[in-house]
């Protein structure tokens, strides 16, 4: 059981005080009758809420996959660079994501963005096995001996040692696949076998991969079988 008002503004199209205002001036009703304050409670899964006769769509949670442009930070605030966050919607904006994960700021690609603690930990949590894939340009060609090297795991050069991971030949590059996220950890793993990133791009995260369809700075709202995709479920 929810407060009215929080119910309302979690819908993203309107914040609490808004929500306040559409009660107070008798516009939001509950099952068919007129609501009388923001402090009620309901179950928002099952009550009928309307709101200038238009039902209400509840959700606790929102997810969105983004195809993050370079230039962009992925952090909900800087007080130096443009982030991600200013390239939603008002409506996304109110809802309160946060990017599940980190993608640098000169890479591109799939970009989880969530209001829900819970899933993001689920994704980007090496314990949690979820797969990321990554295309890479590269100066050289990728050797039969890169792609061993992987396989063992590579150690950076500052000494840390990755979990075995996947490279593959590419057009124009290859692909690599991990499951853990150190910092800046493709462009490191590659420095370490002597082939620097020109170009990073992030195509999947699990058995889901980048929505081709989505321009740079575009997003859109993930469904409940992406999700199970991303979870490899």
């Amino acid at each position: 059981m929810l407060r009215l008002d929080r119910i309302i503004s979690g819908s993203g199209l309107y914040t609490r005080s808004e929500a306040a205002a559409l009660i107070k001036d008798g516009r939001v009703s509950v099952g068919g009758r007129a609501a009388l304050s923001g402090a009620e409670k309901h179950d928002p899964e099952t009550a009928c809420i309307e709101i200038d006769g238009t039902p209400l769509i509840y959700r606790k949670y929102t997810y969105i996959m983004m195809n993050k442009p370079a230039g962009y930070v992925s952090s909900t605030s800087d007080s130096r660079e443009r982030t991600v966050m200013e390239l939603l919607g008002e409506r996304h904006i109110k809802l309160g994501l946060f990017p599940a994960g980190r993608l640098d700021k000169d890479a591109e690609g799939m970009l989880i963005m969530t209001n829900d603690g819970d899933f993001a930990h689920e994704i980007m949590s090496p314990t949690k096995n979820v797969s990321k894939k990554y295309y890479v340009q590269i100066d050289g060609a990728i050797a039969s001996e890169d792609i061993g090297a992987f396989l063992r795991g590579v150690t950076l050069g500052c000494g840390a040692k990755c979990r075995p991971a996947t490279l593959e030949k590419a057009p124009g590059g290859a692909y690599v696949t991990l499951r853990e996220g150190k910092y800046h950890q493709v462009k490191r793993m590659m420095a370490s076998i002597g082939k620097p990133v020109k170009y990073l791009k992030r195509i999947a995260i699990g058995g889901l991969a980048l929505d081709g369809n989505l321009k740079p700075g575009e997003y859109c709202e993930l469904t409940d079988e992406n999700i199970l995709k991303m979870l490899n479920k």
